[in-house]
């Protein structure tokens, strides 16, 4: 009898070491997926990241361009609109250095 009570005891003992094992490796599992899930999000983040510079650099650049050719509009039409003749420009000139040496 007593040896069965031991055999009992012994088998319970690696019932529980079973259970511990087990419940360890569940826990380094769960701690993995964890893990894995945290750098599968940071690398979403950081390009996520990447691709709205890509996107806002894209539009500064196509900003930019806009510009220079609204810029370029707007000085053909001011040389096709403003014609100074001969007369006009050498007051303007004449104006343009008295101010600038302090006579006008």
């Amino acid at each position: 009898m007593r040896d069965v009570v031991q055999k009992i005891v012994a088998t319970e003992n690696q019932a529980k070491r079973i259970v511990e094992e087990a419940r360890a490796q569940a826990d380094r599992i769960l701690l993995d997926a964890r893990k894995q899930a945290q750098d599968i999000s940071m690398k979403a983040y950081q390009d996520a990241g990447r691709e709205a510079q890509e996107i806002v650099g894209e539009a500064v650049r196509a900003a930019e361009e806009q510009k220079q050719a609204r810029l370029a509009q707007a000085s053909d039409a001011m040389e096709r609109e403003i014609v100074v003749d001969e007369g006009s420009r050498q007051k303007i000139v004449e104006e343009i250095v008295r101010h600038v040496c302090g006579r006008g």
